[in-house]
């Protein structure tokens, strides 16, 4: 079977989807940090930090799932090998930021000195990472899991640079179909 020419609606949805939570949580991430400790607006932005993190995660399974059993279009036939090599690199770090980002997060809540559950949105209750909170040593584990997530936001930011730029590239410079397949078809095509 050849491999469609774009990416199904339901890779795009997931993609988009994707790409607005992560934007929201890196906005409530830097809004929440920068208040006071004991504002009651910064636990309330973490809550929904924490929700938006749990999406994350849920979309990214839902995504790999997808792509796992549909083939997504090829890459441009004219695109050098070392520029696949970076799509595919990129690609897999990417998928791997959105999972191991909300896991970190998820150790730091689970190993926080103040225990505060969560609540999906309000409404769903969401545990703990097993084990986690009942470690002897959970100070130190909540401070290398802090410093993890801080790294990954970080990592995360730069590959989103270098994600858009190169979509941005293609579309302007070489005049490929890389960013038009990813973008939702707003009518019905000729």
């Amino acid at each position: 079977m050849a491999a469609p020419l774009r990416y199904g609606r339901v890779a795009i949805g997931l993609h988009w989807l994707s790409a607005a939570a992560v934007f929201a949580l890196l906005g409530l991430g830097w809004w929440m940090t920068a208040l006071p400790n004991g504002a009651t607006l910064k636990f309330v932005l973490f809550q929904w930090h924490k929700s938006v993190g749990v999406t994350v995660l849920l979309l990214s399974l839902m995504r790999l799932a997808w792509r796992l059993a549909h083939r997504p279009p090829p890459l441009p036939a004219a695109m050098p090998d070392w520029e696949r090599r970076a799509a595919l690199l990129g690609h897999a770090s990417l998928y791997g930021l959105l999972f191991i980002l909300p896991l970190t997060g998820w150790a730091v809540v689970s190993t926080a000195a103040y225990n505060i559950p969560t609540l999906l949105y309000g409404v769903v209750p969401w545990p703990h990472l097993p084990v986690l909170p009942t470690l002897a040593a959970k100070a130190k584990v909540n401070a290398v899991a802090v410093m993890a997530h801080k790294a990954e936001v970080w990592a995360l930011v730069g590959l989103l640079a270098v994600h858009v730029g190169a979509a941005l590239r293609h579309h302007w410079v070489g005049h490929d179909d890389v960013l038009t397949r990813m973008l939702p078809r707003w009518r019905s095509p000729r």
